[in-house]
């Protein structure tokens, strides 16, 4: 593969070449021995190519190698060859000379460099693959290959966070699905329910009604099935619920600043929520006699019973959110600006409650798909016997097909301008709706209402050929020539709602009929008004409006303090951070099979599915395995500089080397941008310290290693005192043998304490599915560093 060409740049001193570096970040890098740069840009590795390197070799001062009586410093370029045969570093330090030695080839060492040998990028094979054909995690990708792919070389001491994880990052609301896993592996359910909670105060909805964009990102999907999550957060949400007095608290302090929230749908309620725990006084302004919005009027009862969404509401009422129920914003005594008076802040939730219209004549003999479902929540709708045609192809068009089914009609058909691979609707609702035998009428739109004697008789259809324009704008093409007629009893539109925002006046600034607010604040133009959920971004998915009333929360939370808003935190955790990595769940394994209704006896009022119990909830979160980087730290010198415990010195600081190496996006390092190496110090050694490294590898010469271990043993009386023993090769980065280190003490180096040392070594490895050989390499690379000590 050609290399691109590049800018090149010589740099005099360091502060010359690290200030460009920072100054262009992700264009510049720095170039010392070049065995590791140049390979990466000859074989196009990543996403973007660097456009200047900048050349460290003519920077006086980098390349020396100075003994002292306190310890060694080693200049960031000098070569390994230099640092293997220099007399100091072979006299004193012999670890050291050996691990340098043990790099590569001859011609290698002559070029590599102690800094570059040090800060090389992962040597995992999907990363490395020519043309960046893999684009995975450790690249800020989505997925590690390695994970349960070619693994033979790779972590066995678990996998290291880079971002968030793949399933966090397809879910609107960033739930931490892998935390919530690990806490209900170990047995506490109360912990993972506390988890969801923190993003989510609905998951028992969420649970039943959500997309689950989540399990499409698995890190199982392509191996065997995607965990399911969803079953999983339904069962910790109705655990949430069951727990309500223990998990939806009550803050303990009071700040007696006022909010005002209008609307009671999943923004508004999670907005109360988390402006609750925040310790404000929230009243919640509901329209309807029952809260719950869109949740508690239009979502079926066979998808969200009526008593769940109860509960929540009860839960809320719990931790003293207030509700105030028929009381519609803009009604009588509620004006807009009442509420801005009486209140400290306002969130505004009020959805969209407006049927759009098709325009055509006798328009008014067909029935809107809100009032339908309206009716099925009230027990008012009858289809018995009817023939319906449903007009829309999403998932609320889904809803009122089956809905009407489940009331008796005699068939159900669904018209959408779409064609079928293209249907806005879910694709699990689309098989929910063929499974129950409704007819899928694709790339017919509706044409003409046909009517007798001021009755309805069905609907004119006309071929649709394109939906939208190329600038992906709403503006259907159809073919006139090809039409049908569908004879209907009862036509019901199902083709989306508007918002009613008549309430806030002129003050409040809309766009395209929705009201404006920032994306991450959801900050209005209105000081102290914030907004979200459908009536600021349309029609979407339920977790979503959650994530907009989370967000205005914190928002406000912010603008009570005085505080400028930040935005929302998307990962507790920092990359780098090792897993609570879960080996079990690398072996194949058939996802959770919850025992659903037959179509013929399923209900419009009953669930088809229940809840999974808990030991099934258990097992289910035993497939996650936590998905992380298990690239390996490769480098020789890495191991051997923790077990000296060598200080790294930089252009900005001086770090251990057990703070140094770590496993981020693209780098082994903790170096920031802009930041070179420029030192290696190692202090002086006890004297009388038994050195070794150990290298395992396929052959003699140029491979990295699969295993190695660096020693620094210190013997006294033919029993061993202080031990520093690392591992390379083995984790995304070397490895203190702490425990082995301590058992060790005051034992002779003999066959008995070096086997024990090797299995206490091993105890925390999470071996994968084809790399359990390097398990046994650690144990017999530590067992000849210490016999070796006592010879």
């Amino acid at each position: 593969m050609a290399m691109r060409g590049f800018a090149y740049q010589r740099a005099v001193s360091v502060k010359e070449a690290s200030a460009l570096i920072a100054r262009e970040p992700g264009r510049a890098a720095a170039l010392a021995g070049g065995t590791d740069l140049l390979g990466t840009l000859k074989d196009n590795i990543h996403a973007a190519y660097p456009e200047i390197l900048v050349d460290l070799k003519a920077v006086p001062g980098l390349r020396r190698i100075k003994a002292t009586k306190g310890g060694l410093a080693i200049g960031a370029l000098a070569t390994l060859a230099e640092l293997a045969s220099h007399p100091a570093t072979r006299a004193r330090y012999p670890l050291l000379a050996q691990a340098a030695k043990a790099v590569a080839s001859p011609q290698i060492r002559n070029m590599g460099t102690v800094a570059g040998n040090i800060c090389q990028e992962p040597r995992c094979w999907y990363y490395r693959t020519p043309g960046n054909l893999f684009h995975c995690l450790r690249k800020g990708g989505g997925r590690c290959g390695a994970m349960f792919g070619e693994n033979r070389y790779h972590s066995v001491f678990g996998a290291a966070r880079m971002a968030a994880s793949p399933c966090q990052s397809a879910c609107p609301n960033r739930t931490d699905v892998p935390a919530v896993m690990s806490a209900l592996r170990r047995g506490d359910p109360a912990a993972a329910a506390r988890t969801l909670l923190e993003v989510n105060p609905l998951p028992a909805v969420t649970g039943r009604i959500c997309p689950h964009y989540c399990e499409s990102d698995c890190g199982r999907t392509g191996y065997d099935e995607a965990v399911s999550i969803r079953e999983v957060e339904r069962f910790l949400g109705d655990y949430s619920l069951e727990h309500a007095q223990e998990l939806y608290q009550a803050p303990r302090s009071d700040t007696r600043q006022r909010v005002a929230v209008a609307g009671s749908g999943p923004a508004g309620l999670a907005a109360a929520y988390f402006l609750r725990k925040a310790g404000h006084r929230v009243t919640v302004f509901e329209r309807n006699p029952v809260a719950g919005g869109m949740l508690a009027y239009c979502i079926p009862s066979y998808r969200l019973p009526r008593e769940v969404l109860d509960k929540v509401v009860a839960a809320l009422k719990g931790m003293g959110v207030e509700f105030q129920l028929g009381a519609e914003a803009g009604g009588a005594g509620l004006s807009f600006a009442a509420l801005r008076k009486r209140h400290d802040a306002l969130f505004l939730g009020t959805g969209l409650w407006r049927q759009k219209s098709l325009g055509l004549e006798d328009e008014g003999l067909l029935v809107g798909g809100l009032q339908f479902l309206l009716d099925c929540r009230a027990g008012k709708a009858s289809c018995a016997g009817r023939r319906v045609l449903v007009i829309g192809g999403g998932s609320v068009a889904v809803d009122v097909a089956v809905s009407a089914l489940r009331l008796g009609a005699a068939g159900v058909a669904m018209a959408c301008l779409e064609s079928r691979a293209d249907m806005p609707a879910f694709p699990e609702d689309i098989e929910q709706a063929l499974l129950e035998k409704v007819e899928l009428l694709p790339s017919w739109g509706p044409s003409k209402v046909i009517a007798s004697g001021g009755r309805l008789k069905g609907m004119e259809l006309v071929r649709c050929t394109e939906v939208f324009d190329r600038e992906k704008r709403f503006r259907p093409v159809f073919d006139h020539s090809v039409t049908r007629t569908f004879a209907a009893d009862d036509v019901i539109l199902a083709i989306g709602l508007r918002a009613d925002l008549s309430y806030a006046g002129r003050s409040l600034k809309l766009g395209r009929g929705l009201i404006a607010a920032h994306e991450e604040t959801m900050a209005t133009n209105l000081k102290g008004v914030f907004a979200g959920g459908d009536a600021v971004s349309g029609p979407a998915s339920v977790v979503s409006a959650i994530a907009a009333g989370r967000k205005a929360a914190q928002a406000i939370d912010s603008f009570l303090a005085g505080r400028k808003a930040k935005a929302s935190r998307q990962d507790r955790r920092a990359p780098g951070a090792m897993l609570d990595f879960n080996a079990a769940a690398l072996a194949r394994s058939g996802r959770a099979q919850v025992p659903q209704t037959p179509p013929e006896r399923r209900r419009i009022d009953r669930e088809d599915r229940p809840t999974l119990g808990r030991a099934a909830a258990e097992a289910e979160a035993r497939r996650c395995a936590n998905c992380g980087c298990v690239a390996v730290n490769a480098s020789d010198l890495a191991p051997a500089l923790l077990a000296l415990g060598a200080r790294i010195r930089t252009t900005k600081r001086t770090l251990p080397a057990a703070e140094f190496f770590a496993s981020r996006p693209m780098q082994s390092t903790a170096l920031a941008a802009g930041e070179l190496v420029t030192e290696v110090f190692i202090p002086a050694p006890a004297p009388g310290a038994r050195q070794g490294f150990l290298k395992f590898r396929l052959r003699n010469a140029i491979d990295f290693p699969i295993v190695s271990v660096a020693s620094v043993l210190d013997l006294e009386g033919g029993k061993l005192g202080s031990a520093s023993i690392a591992l390379g090769a083995v984790a995304p980065v070397p490895l203190r043998a702490q425990e082995a280190e301590a058992f060790l003490k005051g034992r002779a180096p003999d066959e008995d304490t070096a086997a024990r040392a090797g299995d206490i070594a091993v105890q925390a490895c999470h071996p994968l599915a084809k790399n359990g050989f390097k398990v046994q390499l650690v144990r017999a690379l530590l067992r000849k560093a210490i016999l070796a000590a006592g010879c």
